[in-house]
């Protein structure tokens, strides 16, 4: 048995925020996490949405339902572990196009925000794709064990690293954080770690301080 790889056209959606004409100046990339839909997320976002910004919310390339037997309740994922390079591949490339497609190179300023599993697709995109960010803010999700953080150190300049966790995440346990913060003083990243009370959520008075001290 041999396996094989073809690439075909596909058909992904984003939603946005904000107003589509208007001057670029803040461009935020949210990305969800699994099992999530793009237009759903997106709603926790809409106390940003004060007349600067312009929010875009891509969605995950697989879409499935997410309880057997039933056909009203979908979510998508950014990949799985199965044919796991190709997947990652594919999103960086789809990443890449919706950056160029809402004019994010010449916005004044750009976030990219991942939640949960969007976290691992947000750094990898930021570390492996031609995208530049000034701020990149991971919240309820680790950075990839296998991502090469020397070359992401150099791709990251310029780009302010925030990590956001919940006291009773139980994805991001403090054991989990630790280790993410020692690989990163491991390679010389600066990066500033917002704690709150909650668990694996986005809050919204939790939001709007990591927004405000990332200015």
């Amino acid at each position: 048995m041999n396996e094989h790889h073809v690439s075909v056209p596909r058909t992904a959606r984003f939603f946005t925020l904000g107003d589509e004409h208007g001057a670029q100046d803040d461009v935020w990339f949210v990305l969800h996490g699994y099992g999530q839909l793009a237009g759903r997320f997106l709603r926790h976002f809409t106390a940003l949405d004060d007349g600067s910004r312009r929010i875009v919310a891509p969605e995950g390339l697989s879409r499935f339902y997410l309880e057997t037997g039933r056909n009203d309740n979908i979510g998508a994922s950014w990949m799985t572990r199965e044919d796991r390079l190709a997947e990652i591949a594919d999103y960086v490339r789809y990443l890449e196009a919706v950056y160029a497609l809402v004019g994010a190179g010449v916005a004044r300023a750009v976030t990219v925000f991942g939640f949960s599993q969007g976290t691992a697709t947000a750094a990898r995109w930021l570390a492996q794709g031609g995208a530049r960010a000034q701020r990149l803010i991971l919240w309820g999700g680790e950075i990839p064990p296998d991502l090469d953080l020397a070359t992401a150190r150099e791709r990251w300049s310029g780009t302010t690293l925030t990590l956001v966790a919940g006291s009773t995440d139980r994805f991001i346990t403090p054991k989990v954080l630790a280790r993410d913060e020692a690989r990163l003083q491991e390679h010389g990243i600066a990066y500033r770690v917002e704690r709150f009370e909650g668990g694996h959520e986005i809050v919204p008075e939790v939001l709007q301080r990591v927004v405000e001290r990332s200015q």
